[in-house]
């Protein structure tokens, strides 16, 4: 007599979005090698709508905040994994309108197989939103692969382009070694507890009765991974020449999205698996905070090239991430600002991406048919080729910068309140320190936009719906920091559900 499944088992609901994107993505796979160059537009339009059907889905889940799990346990859908695949959908959504144009003007998009950009960047979603889910080691390690091998292929589509196909290259070696940190840290974490499932990891390393040395040992090579997928100091070498060699549409779908999904995962690898050991890498992602404001804010002083020079900003904003991470506990025992440290630093992160996405849309708008607007001198003179894109891209500076009103400040506030509430007063001066220091190079940026005289006088075109996004993606800036209150309150609350299960 055969044992029957659980119910729990093939209980499907939870992870409807994924099996909705999966059948979606395949599908316009299959429709675009029906389609000629001149109707690219098609696919464009049903990897749009394709996004909103699964923000209807996540948005509902969302709103009925409970948490689920399925697949024996390996995926859960709770309140933190809906509002960050929601968000994930906007970016992703945005990088698309953003990269039309662009992808188009330098034949991504031509070939039998053109509609490639749009699908390698659904399946490299399917990997976010797996990792976001996770609830198991197994589960979390496919999603990293996923999405690292959807953004291998993309980062290299140009073939012919000798600085994609070095980028690629340099890309794909430094992943793999990253995914290879990541796996063997995983495997002594199974070979101490003898289990995946990351509730029974924070069983097993609370009890005390397993070896502590090879969890310490796992959670070393546990942090070094992370540190790599995030581009934190000292694992960042690759952050730079990928975001300058890559095209500039797929340098977007690198520092966008992904970042979210590695939240996720050091959320649930962290805090919700091996919140026993919280001391230990409490320390550590101290050193890499301290690190990586150290070095990217000096080092993007120094840069020439703007996307070189935002890689960079990234690794700077990336140290405020792990400060909102490790001050969620003071201590080994003091959780008591658990929930708003990582609500704050989950903000960060939506706030970083909402920004750099911006940001890099700027870049593309500047740039045209054969030229490529990726040094700072570029911008010369923007306010007079077209004032309102300049405005727009002093407010998303002024946001990477951390300028009140704007929501870059709000995400600041809440980090540095957060590391504050530890008792960690050196930390927090430092932090402050540093980020006045990394204003300098957005401030330089905004100079040269509103002050120098323009080299090139021709005036930007854009398509209608790009220029309309862009838009309203700097008034969310702005909206959102006179009042961060909604979506600060969304954070917390969902950080508060979803660790209480």
């Amino acid at each position: 007599m055969t044992t029957p499944i659980p119910q729990e088992a093939v209980n499907l609901v939870p992870a409807y979005a994924e099996i909705a994107l999966v059948i979606g993505a395949s599908a316009i796979l299959l429709i675009d090698m029906f389609l000629s160059k001149a109707q690219r537009s098609f696919t464009y339009v049903l990897s749009l709508l394709m996004l909103v059907v699964l923000a209807g889905i996540s948005y509902h889940d969302y709103a009925a905040g409970t948490t689920a799990y399925t697949f024996h346990g390996m995926f859960v859908s709770d309140p933190m994994a809906n509002l960050l695949k929601l968000f994930t959908y906007l970016t992703v959504g945005m990088t698309l309108v953003y990269s039309r144009q662009y992808a188009g003007d330098r034949d991504m998009l031509s070939g039998n197989l053109g509609g490639e950009f749009y699908v390698l960047a659904l399946f490299a979603m399917l990997g976010q939103m797996v990792m976001i889910s996770g609830s198991s080691l197994l589960s979390i390690y496919l999603g990293v692969e996923l999405m690292s091998l959807s953004l291998y292929a993309l980062v290299a589509m140009r073939r012919d382009n000798v600085r994609a196909t070095e980028a690629a290259m340099k890309y794909f070696v430094l992943g793999a070694l990253a995914s290879g940190f990541l796996l063997y840290g995983m495997s002594m974490l199974y070979g101490a507890t003898g289990t995946l499932d990351i509730a029974q990891i924070s069983a097993a390393a609370a009890s005390g009765t397993i070896n502590k040395t090879i969890l310490v040992f796992g959670l070393v090579f546990l942090v070094a991974g992370l540190a790599f997928k995030l581009g934190a100091v000292p694992f960042h070498m690759w952050v730079p020449d990928v975001y300058d060699g890559a095209p500039t549409a797929v340098t977007l779908l690198l520092g966008g999205a992904p970042k979210i999904a590695t939240f996720a995962i050091c959320i649930r690898l962290l805090v919700e698996g091996l919140m026993p050991m919280a001391f230990d890498w409490q320390q550590m992602l101290m050193v890499l905070a301290v690190l990586s404001l150290v070095i990217g804010n000096l080092t993007a002083i120094a840069q020439t090239n703007i996307k070189r020079m935002l890689a960079y900003s990234t690794i700077a904003q990336i140290g405020f991430v792990l400060l909102g991470l490790l001050s969620g506990v003071a201590g080994t025992t003091d959780v008591s600002g658990r929930d708003a440290a990582y609500s704050a630093g989950m903000y960060y992160v939506i706030t970083y991406v909402l920004t750099t996405v911006g940001t890099f849309g700027t870049l593309m708008l500047a740039s045209r048919a054969g030229f490529d607007a990726d040094n700072i001198a570029d911008f010369k003179g923007l306010s007079k080729r077209n004032g309102w894109f300049a405005l727009v891209m002093t407010i998303l500076l002024f946001s990477l910068a951390g300028v009140p009103p704007m929501m870059g400040f709000a995400a600041k506030f809440a980090v540095l309140n957060s590391v504050l509430a530890t008792g960690q007063l050196w930390l927090t001066i430092f932090a402050v320190m540093f980020s006045l220091i990394g204003a300098f190079y957005y401030l330089r940026v905004i100079k040269t936009m509103w002050f120098d005289e323009p080299v090139d006088t021709a005036p930007i075109a854009a398509p209608a719906d790009m220029k309309l996004v862009l838009s309203i993606n700097g008034l969310a800036i702005v909206a959102l920091g006179l009042m961060p209150e909604g979506l600060l309150k969304a954070c917390l609350a969902a950080i508060k559900v979803t660790l209480a299960t």
